[in-house]
């Protein structure tokens, strides 16, 4: 007879009933633990996820009041709030009984038992815990649903030749589970890339979980991606699932990869070779499914020469890699581009605004575009908010740099760091200070932005 899913774990002082219950159960389920002293029920759990627990209501101390029970069954729902636990006992009475499901507890059984009817209660009680971990699951997940469903990003538009290498390697490579890497400047449309293959894939129908890497301090990593449970640090009152496991059986993609430091590349690496998680706070590994995909800004091969990023995970991460070319090296989609976000605005906006000059096209293909696609975004935002006219015109544009197009920035080295902190310390200065501004025109968020000011102390 094949054995029912299901980890049984039963708690009793009778050691006679203990030997009965796992001569019984041994044969039913895949795993049946007995235990005599109750103390040791949370370093059990501790241990294992039992899906039910079999639980005295009366041990040695309190012989008929089951007192002792009830005080271990809230410790239980506390360790677990999921718990399916059934008390047991010889001293039962309706009273008892009616308490006992009040306060948590799943079923009741007298002792002596009949063995037909304890199999099948205990089978109803595995049904149910799975059922508990199953909508708990679809609550974290519809929860990450949530959080990304609203957040606007533009189609992804491109008729140049550029752009349909990237459309068919795209086409290519989604209908697998390879990990892909993609590279280009900030405001290049790297997560449209990403959610492309999401939306193209066997994975379409799961989550799509963005992380912003660079937005997540270096105390912070190991909790946000991989989970915590409640007590682990100071701040955890409850338990929490990582990015990793709230994207299970979906796609999970890591934005700004390259800036993660060599101690964090290691543990991410031990995740992806081992394809398990450990919540802090716990020994307990768990499972994980993602279709990974990444992305930098960052020149990740010259990293690797200068010993800054792991070669192993670059490996790991790029079984197919998608460059995408920056706005100003392909000028022919910025008329589709801007006519696309034109039409997005003013229904947005509610504008009658219906074209663009034919002038005023050509001014937009002509300025360098630092932000790229998401820097000619706001600007077609920004210019239908502001303007009056039916058709937009040169003077309805501000382009910021664009007295700028071919100034250089003179530098002193070439050390990347060094490169970025000026660029950013020259912007800062142009904008005086303000860092809405000067992150729109750098092409990041405010967020990384103010990650990179305090890394560079400006």
């Amino acid at each position: 007879m094949q054995k029912k899913a299901g980890k049984i774990l039963v708690v009793d002082d009778n050691t006679d009933v203990l030997f009965a219950l796992k001569l019984l159960l041994k044969s039913q389920f895949e795993k049946v633990s007995t235990e005599s002293n109750p103390e040791n029920i949370p370093s059990l759990m501790a241990e294992e996820n039992y899906d039910v627990i079999l639980l005295d209501m009366n041990f040695t101390k309190d012989a008929i009041s089951g007192s002792e029970g009830f005080m271990w069954l809230k410790n239980i729902l506390v360790i677990d709030p999921e718990a399916v636990v059934i008390f047991i006992t010889a001293y039962g009475d309706v009273e008892n009984a009616v308490r006992a499901i009040k306060e948590g507890a799943t079923d009741f059984v007298h002792k002596p038992w009949q063995n037909e009817k304890l199999i099948t209660t205990i089978t109803s009680g595995v049904m149910l815990r799975q059922s508990r971990l199953e909508v708990n699951t679809l609550k974290i997940k519809q929860r990450g649903l949530e959080a990304i469903i609203n957040q606007p990003f533009s189609d992804f538009l491109g008729n140049s030749l550029a752009m349909q290498k990237v459309f068919e390697t795209i086409k290519k490579v989604a209908k697998t589970d390879a990990s892909v890497l993609i590279l280009g400047e900030n405001g290049t449309g790297k997560e449209l890339v990403a959610r492309a293959l999401h939306n193209n894939s066997s994975r379409k129908d799961n989550v799509f979980i963005s992380v912003d890497l660079g937005a997540i301090t270096e105390s912070l990593f190991e909790s946000e991606l991989f989970g915590h449970v409640k007590g682990a640090f100071t701040d955890a009152r409850i338990d929490r699932p990582g990015r990793f496991e709230i994207a299970s059986s979906g796609t999970l993609f890591l934005d700004e990869i390259g800036n993660l430091s060599l101690t964090l590349q290691s543990k991410l690496l031990t995740v992806l070779e081992r394809r398990e998680v450990t919540r802090l706070g716990t020994n307990k590994p768990k499972p994980i499914d993602i279709r990974l995909i990444c992305a930098t800004n960052m020149p990740v091969r010259q990293m690797v020469k200068e010993e800054k990023f792991r070669e192993d995970l670059l490996y790991r991460i790029n079984t197919v890699e998608i460059q995408l070319p920056p706005l100003r090296e392909r000028t022919d989609d910025i008329p589709l581009l801007a006519k696309h976000f034109l039409a997005k605005f003013a229904s947005k906006y509610k504008k009658k605004i219906k074209d663009i000059h034919t002038s005023a096209l050509k001014e937009l293909m002509s300025y360098h575009w630092p932000g790229n696609v998401r820097e000619l975004q706001h600007t077609m935002e920004r210019t239908v908010i502001l303007t009056d006219n039916t058709t937009l015109q040169i003077h309805d544009f501000s382009l910021t740099g664009h007295e700028q197009k071919t100034e250089e920035v003179e530098l002193d080295t070439y050390n990347l760091e060094d490169v970025e902190k000026t660029v950013i310390k020259k912007v800062l200065m142009k904008h005086q200070g303000n860092i809405s501004l000067a992150a729109r025109e750098l092409g990041l968020t405010r967020t990384s932005l103010y990650r990179r000011m305090e890394k560079y102390g400006l």
